[in-house]
């Protein structure tokens, strides 16, 4: 051995940085995450959104565990971590700071696409200035009108459906703004000024519709491919950009590989 290569094995084992931590278990990941998504980007895009925010890596480094929670999630779902697709939001707690792991919309409609079954999903909100219609047994969908040049008003409601390959139109789920308040008394860390709930609540009203839209369509992790070729693609993720906030304060670390996390209630995650 080298005296080069006994040096980087020894920088290697002196970075604790949560970035080193998510390449340490890079074969964990690869294990669970889908047979169509690249381990190599996967891992650059986790690793991406930890360099990208010092409150999630400080979050992170405090409470290790609960970023590998999070990362395996997003890696069984095969969505892209710190993207809107899967939200990573550091958030304190009174163990401490850690990182919890949030599916977004454009996740939600990402798992519906890889089943195959649907050619498209809308999922919309609607502000109370907006024309709305909708009677289940006399529309197969909403009727929604918007004046693009007006005042729309305050989010009054979320609606999804999904055009399937058949032809056919799901269940419509429609949600109003009574029913966003009771999936946001029950959504874990809601209350962190990191949290997707403050700073982008229409983004979390349409992750409402669509997650209830997904108790109607079928969802898969792995890519469903069809006789007649592949699903149409979702629209890609962007990049989660976090605000500003007063610095989480220190915890304890756990160095510890976690268990999968169990499956959540409505609302959580």
């Amino acid at each position: 051995m080298t005296t080069q290569t006994v040096t980087s094995a020894v920088a290697q084992q002196r970075d604790s940085s949560p970035a080193a931590l998510v390449l340490k278990y890079r074969t964990d990941f690869a294990t669970v995450l889908p047979s169509h998504i690249k381990p190599e980007t996967w891992l650059r895009i986790a690793t991406g959104a930890l360099r990208r925010s010092p409150q999630l890596a400080n979050a992170a480094e405090k409470n290790p565990t609960s970023l590998l929670v999070a990362l395996l999630d997003a890696a069984r779902k095969g969505l892209e971590p710190g993207t809107e697709q899967y939200y990573l939001v550091p958030r304190k707690t009174k163990r401490g700071p850690e990182v919890l792991g949030i599916t977004g919309y454009q996740g939600e409609v990402e798992l519906m696409y890889r089943a195959g079954a649907v050619s498209s999903v809308k999922v919309e909100v609607v502000r109370e200035h907006d024309t709305f219609a909708y009677n289940p047994g006399e529309h197969d969908r909403p009727v929604h009108e918007i004046n693009w040049r007006a005042n729309r008003g305050e989010l009054v409601l979320a609606y999804a459906y999904a055009k399937m390959r058949d032809g056919a139109t799901s269940n419509v789920s429609v949600l109003s703004a009574e029913d966003i308040a009771v999936i946001l008394s029950k959504a874990e860390g809601a209350d962190s000024p990191f949290s997707p709930w403050q700073w982008n609540p229409k983004a979390m009203w349409l992750k409402s519709a669509a997650h209830q839209l997904a108790k109607w369509v079928p969802t898969s992790a792995e890519r469903v491919w069809q006789p007649d070729g592949p699903p149409p693609e979702a629209p890609p993720a962007a990049p989660v950009t976090l605000p500003t906030a007063e610095d989480v304060v220190d915890a304890e670390v756990v160095n510890d590989w976690p268990a999968a996390p169990a499956d959540t209630a409505d609302g959580e995650r």
